[in-house]
């Protein structure tokens, strides 16, 4: 009989890792607050769930994907909670991107009822999480982490085990989203230069391509627009900049470029972009350099 697992957050990023896991062999029990998001699952012979509790296999495992803290807070201290019902033995998987902080905190919550947090957040967007290829930084208890790993497989192409501390594997994760921010904001600002100077940005995009293959998505995707549907969105990219901010004044570093990062995210949301891919950012760069950008669609969902 195939173990079965619970699933909790099903939005561009867990239906796919969900699918994979269910490709994998193994039986779902789902939950999205959106009850439709899980319909793609269901169909395929996922049970879905009307409440995170019921999500939860005694003494199994349960994996979450949600947006940020508060949303990941919520279905772990909620009455019922799926933490309880998962009970001893039982095993969180949680792949958010949150607060150093947050991970530690709700890893003492989860000991009260006998149940190992594994911190798991990944990197890559959509597409990958489709292909199996996400990279899982890891950290939690060392004989969790072990049973899970074959699940990990079956949803990327590789781990990094940074030890049992639980925040360790999101501060490692922030370090990744700040480069990648960094990036996002320095392709913008060079494609903006190009365009303002003559040079088309496609031509840019592309050049850098040949010779930069990591940051060609990027230079691609804002080359030519494609902002929707979001495989990031921006306001999730402004999320992740706080928590960077917060966890360098927690542990006193200084980051003088993330403040910059957050007011330019910030100028973005604060403009109705918040539902773009992150990308979208050098709308916000070309109109400071007189470039007038294309109307931006409605934000609601």
């Amino acid at each position: 009989m195939a173990e079965t697992l619970g699933f909790i957050g099903l939005g561009n990023m867990g239906e796919p890792v969900a699918e994979n896991l269910r490709r994998a062999g193994y039986d779902l029990r789902v939950y999205n607050r959106t009850r439709s998001k899980a319909a793609a699952l269901t169909e395929k012979g996922a049970v879905p769930v009307t409440n995170p509790a019921e999500a939860a296999p005694a003494g199994g495992v349960v994996f979450t994907m949600l947006a940020d803290d508060r949303a990941l807070e919520e279905v772990c201290l909620a009455e019922p909670s799926f933490v309880e019902r998962l009970g001893k033995g039982g095993i969180h998987v949680s792949l958010s991107t949150i607060s150093p902080a947050t991970a530690r905190r709700l890893a003492k919550h989860h000991e009260k009822y006998g149940v190992s947090y594994v911190a798991s957040p990944v990197f890559g967007r959509p597409e990958a999480a489709a292909a199996a290829k996400l990279w899982v930084c890891l950290a939690g208890p060392a004989l969790a982490k072990k049973n899970v790993e074959p699940m990990l497989k079956a949803i990327g192409q590789g781990t990094f085990d940074f030890g049992e501390d639980p925040g360790a594997a999101n501060v490692v994760k922030l370090c990744g989203n700040y480069m990648v921010a960094s990036t996002v904001a320095t392709l913008a600002e060079m494609l903006v230069l190009a365009e303002k100077n003559g040079v088309s940005k496609t031509a840019m995009a592309e050049m850098i391509g040949k010779f930069s293959p990591l940051h060609h998505g990027y230079a691609s995707i804002m080359a030519e627009g494609r902002f929707e549907p979001a495989g990031f969105r921006l306001v999730l990219g402004l999320k992740d900049i706080n928590l960077i901010l917060e966890t360098a004044a927690a542990s006193v570093t200084p980051l003088p470029l993330a403040s910059v990062l957050h007011d330019r995210w910030l100028a973005s949301v604060a403009k109705g972009r918040e539902n773009l891919d992150w990308s979208a950012v050098i709308l916000d760069v070309a109109e400071e350099a007189g470039i007038k950008s294309k109307a931006v669609p409605s934000s609601s969902d």
